[in-house]
């Protein structure tokens, strides 16, 4: 699994000065999770990616990015055609950039 954002994370906490003890209970999860979503062993929830970028004082987009570019990767990385895959979806964004998903 990519680690862009786990790495972020763990960038921005220890640039802070905090355990991972002192973070978690802030993300309503316990030290190990929070250990293996900087390892990139788990994802966080999109709302959690919401609170870190509050706790760390960062904009959300910066941290939402890299957290989607991890899922993203997960998703195509096996994949033969994952390049062309990914020109395809940035093709669509460029024409639909503001299409909602569907409710479900």
């Amino acid at each position: 699994m990519a680690n862009q954002f786990g790495d972020r994370i763990r960038q921005l906490r220890e640039k802070e000065n905090l355990l991972l003890r002192q973070v978690a209970p802030q993300l309503e999860m316990d030290t190990p999770m929070l250990s293996k979503i900087e390892r990139g062993e788990r994802f966080a929830k999109r709302e959690q990616v919401t609170q870190l970028s509050k706790i760390f004082n960062v904009p959300e987009d910066d941290l939402l990015s890299l957290w989607l570019a991890d899922k993203v990767y997960d998703v195509v990385k096996d994949e033969d055609v994952a390049f062309k895959a990914l020109s395809a979806t940035e093709e669509e964004l460029k024409i639909n950039p503001n299409r909602k998903k569907p409710p479900r």
